[in-house]
């Protein structure tokens, strides 16, 4: 009888964590799609020297950075997933909300400072672990470059 109420304990976390994390993704991919179109008109790239056009331009560093906790869904998900080899799924999509994110807060970074482009852009990612080092907890995505701002 015990068994049977921790299984279903654990399909009721399953379900909750697989429907408020689907949620909740869904809405932050909202947000994000509508502040790329805003932010578009910043050039972003990883050449470390400025285009011609940018050459008499000052520059400053600008940051982004984010943490993006993982949800129980997408940790048991995962897990099962090792067992048999493949693409994790469940850590892509967290990975690509967490790039995404850490770039649209440089780039409004970079909007504060009047900038019109970002070059030598680069990422930091790292690991935050849940449960005394047993898993995945969260993932910080930190992206940093050289704004380029017109000189007055």
């Amino acid at each position: 009888m015990e068994s049977l109420i921790q299984l279903g304990i654990f399909v009721t976390l399953m379900v909750l964590g697989f429907i408020f994390g689907r949620r909740a993704e869904s809405k932050h991919y909202k947000s994000i799609i509508s502040r790329e179109d805003r932010y578009r008109h910043i050039l972003i790239t990883n050449e470390k020297l400025p285009a011609p056009e940018f050459i008499s331009h000052d520059s400053g560093m600008v940051t982004g950075n984010v943490v993006i906790s993982v949800d129980y869904f997408k940790v048991v998900a995962a897990g099962l997933k090792s067992l048999v080899g493949g693409r994790l799924t469940a850590y892509e999509s967290l990975l690509d909300r967490a790039r995404r994110e850490a770039l649209l807060r440089m780039q409004e970074n970079a909007e504060e400072l009047g900038a019109l482009a970002i070059i030598n852009t680069k990422f930091e990612t790292s690991r935050i672990s849940g449960n005394a080092g047993k898993g995945l907890g969260s993932v910080e995505v930190l992206a940093y470059g050289t704004a380029l701002t017109p000189r007055c």
